[in-house]
């Protein structure tokens, strides 16, 4: 499908700089892009690019300034937030792609699982006993939704993804390849006998609306209760939740991210890669912690942002690993500084010593 010039400015309510009827069918980025492609320039380093792209439209800023010529057969578009502006044209790309539809004559479907309407279900996926799959949902090959799993209305499970009994996704939730969710939590109690006895996980997971979920995750169902993720929350691939943790609406994590048992994280929370987080504690909404930071304790003051391992609030992380790289001259320092007292102490014991 194409679209020219004058269909994408009237959709993102933009101007036009050259060919109107310049036409695109595909996206690209602007280093590589050829005629026919779509490009986006919203980050000032990547503005020599457009000098020598090869794509038909690009969109840019409102507000941008060329610093060279553009090249002859590249027309702008110019709209207030380029970014946001592209990432809505890639939403209108995936509308417009042919959807997957139909059950899979190889698909295993319990009798007494309720499949709804325009479902797609693909090749040696299991969908078990008293499951339910709402309207418009797709469930792809090898995927398995355990007993009496509940799925939302326009859910999305790509390939591998396994769902244990008894959980819960909502409507519109996309689960990403290889994630697990439901498995069991990390429950052992210690035995008088040095050995560790296994606590039953009885509890479920409850994934709310508009929530995405990466590759490679591990979701662990609750002991007693819910692990919960909260509305349109997003978390990157190969994270871990922990048992009884709750995740608060739109609280947004990228990869490696761990967060251990029983803790809740507020919303609008930003946590950055390779976070890990203790069980127990509460985290405020609105915080942001900074990559491979570790989290000990409550942060219970809303929207502050904290870095390092422990985690300090705000410039004083950053501060503290500063410092970390000027330990071994500080230590230079303050053992020629040791020296110097001893001297001096020396120096005024042989002047006591004289004047005695």
């Amino acid at each position: 499908m194409q679209f020219t010039a004058e269909i994408i400015a009237g959709f993102l309510g933009g101007t036009i700089e050259g060919d109107k009827q310049a036409a695109v069918s595909s996206v690209a980025k602007i280093e590589e892009a050829k005629s026919g492609d779509l490009v986006f320039l919203s980050n000032p380093k990547y503005e020599e690019h457009l000098y020598h792209t090869g794509a038909t439209i690009a969109i840019v800023n409102r507000d941008f300034q060329p610093q060279h010529p553009i090249p002859s057969g590249l027309t702008l578009v110019r709209v207030d937030n380029a970014y946001k502006a592209f990432a809505s044209l890639l939403d209108l790309y995936v509308a417009n792609k042919p959807k997957k539809r139909g059950i899979s004559p190889l698909a295993s479907i319990h009798p007494s699982a309720m499949v709804g309407e325009d479902v797609y279900i693909g090749e040696y996926a299991v969908i078990d006993e008293g499951a339910v799959v709402g309207n418009g949902s797709e469930v792809w090959p090898q995927v398995y939704v355990g007993d009496r799993v509940r799925l939302g209305e326009g859910v999305k499970l790509f390939p591998g993804v396994k769902i244990y009994e008894d959980c819960v996704l909502g409507n519109h939730v996309t689960v990403h390849g290889g994630t697990v969710i439901g498995g069991d939590g990390f429950g052992f109690a210690p035995t008088e006998e040095g050995t560790f006895q296994k606590v039953p996980q009885i509890g479920n997971v409850v994934i709310e609306d508009d929530v995405e979920i990466g590759s490679n995750c591990a979701i662990d169902r609750a002991t007693m209760g819910s692990t919960r993720i909260r509305r349109g929350a997003k978390l990157d691939n190969l994270i871990q939740v922990a048992h009884n943790v709750v995740i608060g609406e739109s609280t947004v994590m990228a990869a490696q991210v761990g967060i251990a048992g029983s803790t809740k994280v507020g919303s609008h929370v930003m946590m950055g890669g390779q976070v890990g987080v203790v069980g127990h504690i509460t985290i405020a909404d609105g915080v942001k912690i900074g990559s491979q930071s570790g989290i000990p304790n409550n942060i219970l003051k809303p929207g502050i942002t904290v870095f390092g391992t422990p985690a300090y609030p705000g410039l004083e992380g950053h501060r503290i690993q500063a410092s970390v790289k000027q330990l071994p001259e500080m230590r230079k320092q303050v053992t020629e500084m040791a020296k110097q007292i001893e001297e001096l102490k020396r120096q005024l014991a042989a002047l006591t010593a004289d004047k005695a």
